[in-house]
């Protein structure tokens, strides 16, 4: 009869070989890399509005906007930041940035009506970003005495073609709205979305950020999303481009207006009204976002971890029992008494690491860094259970003062 340890090695390393075989090759980056693809112009660039949500952003806003209102978009193309009731000065500094670019005319900044009960803040930010568009389009309409054009309220189409949701701590390349309408036109794509370079320049960024994006293409492989069969659906938040068609089908945001893990809900409904969504990497977007210390990321990953488990206790001590055997189990047994397990262990290591890779070479960070993945899981593994105590304790979501949380335990 096997002994536990060689069953239990014997379980991670095939984890891991299924992982790196059958699990949509999440872990081969390069192939998802937008910076390489290019797709022909479309005969007509169709017209585009960004929506910025934007609460407490003063330290990152002028760069931002500055990234926006500088886009090369060959199209038509405006930007509207919602100021989610800033107890900074963001939209004046928002303005300002658009002023010396003299770019005044092509954004606007609308103030967000309160949050209304079971909305989550972001959304609704969204959502206000989406309607003051339509309200203003309206207006110039009656100044101008056109007929009527239908909102997404109704069954008719309306304006714009796309919508870009774009976080207010993210600068992008000049060409990143150009290339992603491109794609988008190219492939009939009723989502697409971009997944920006985090920073890391600290430590804990080096230690811990490579290893958001792995576990996060490790639950959405790109090649799944991008699949019309694959179940999987999912979206990176600081970069999304969507068609108003799609977002009319799904009955608007309100569709999802409670979700704390917006971008991938907002996916997840989109793709089985019909919709064609796709994920990619990007270097050349870039999130401003800074964090100096472990705390500041562990509550980074303890703000949606236990909604990404959709608050259920079965669910996490499944995701803690994984994560033990995935990442922690073959650490320890490289120090079993028997050799057959120490060798299957020091495989799953290996293998691991191989693996993990090209996400650290993907941050352009010292290859040594991908063997330190089983003590950056343990860390997630901490968060992880944090978010749900925090939960539990009515201090979940917590986000710029604000508690994300709609759901009653």
């Amino acid at each position: 009869m096997p002994s536990a340890t060689l069953v239990v090695a014997s379980i991670s390393v095939a984890i891991w070989l299924y992982l790196a075989i059958a699990r949509g090759k999440f872990w081969h980056l390069r192939e998802f890399d937008d910076d390489t693809q290019r797709h022909e112009s479309p005969s007509a660039w169709p017209h585009v509005i960004a929506v910025v949500p934007a609460r407490n952003e003063a330290a990152t806003i002028q760069q931002a906007v500055s990234s926006l209102v500088q886009q090369n978009y060959a199209g038509e193309y405006s930007v509207v930041l919602v100021d989610d009731h800033s107890e900074d000065k963001t939209a004046e500094i928002a303005r300002e940035a658009a002023t010396r670019l003299n770019a005044e005319s092509r954004i606007t900044i609308h103030t967000a009506a309160p949050l209304p009960p079971g909305w989550t803040g972001k959304l609704w930010a969204l959502n206000e970003g989406v309607r003051s568009d339509r309200r203003g389009a309206a207006m110039s309409r009656a100044e101008s005495r056109e007929p009527p054009r239908p909102s997404l309220a109704t069954n008719e189409r309306s304006e714009p073609t796309y919508y870009w949701f774009s976080d207010a701590d993210i600068v992008h390349a000049p060409d990143t709205l150009q290339r992603l309408v491109a794609r988008a036109e190219h492939d009939h794509l009723d989502l697409a979305s971009l997944m920006v370079l985090l920073q890391s320049k600290t430590l804990p960024e080096r230690a811990v950020i490579p290893a958001f994006l792995f576990f996060f293409l490790k639950l959405y492989p790109p090649r799944w999303i991008a699949n019309p069969q694959a179940r999987t659906a999912g979206a990176a938040g600081g970069c999304i481009l969507l068609r108003s068609e799609a977002l009319h089908r799904i009955g608007g945001l309100a569709a999802i207006r409670n979700e704390v893990i917006d971008d991938c809900a907002l996916a997840r409904v989109v793709k089985p009204s019909d919709g064609k969504i796709w994920m990619g990497l990007t270097r050349a977007s870039v999130s401003l976002r800074a964090y100096t210390t472990f705390s500041e990321i562990r509550d980074l990953i303890a703000r949606t971890a236990f909604s990404q488990l959709r608050y259920s206790a079965p669910l996490l001590l499944a995701t803690l029992l994984a994560m033990f055997l995935n990442y922690v189990a073959p650490i320890l047994l490289l120090f079993a008494p028997n050799p057959t397990p120490r060798i299957l262990a020091a495989s799953t290591w290996l293998l691991m690491s191989l693996l993990y890779l090209p996400t650290i070479r993907f941050y352009r960070l010292s290859p040594v860094w991908s063997a330190t993945l089983p003590l950056i899981a343990l860390f997630y593994s901490y968060a992880t259970f944090l978010s749900a105590a925090r939960y539990y304790l009515g201090r979940g979501a917590q986000w710029k003062g604000r508690s994300q949380i709609t759901r009653q335990i």
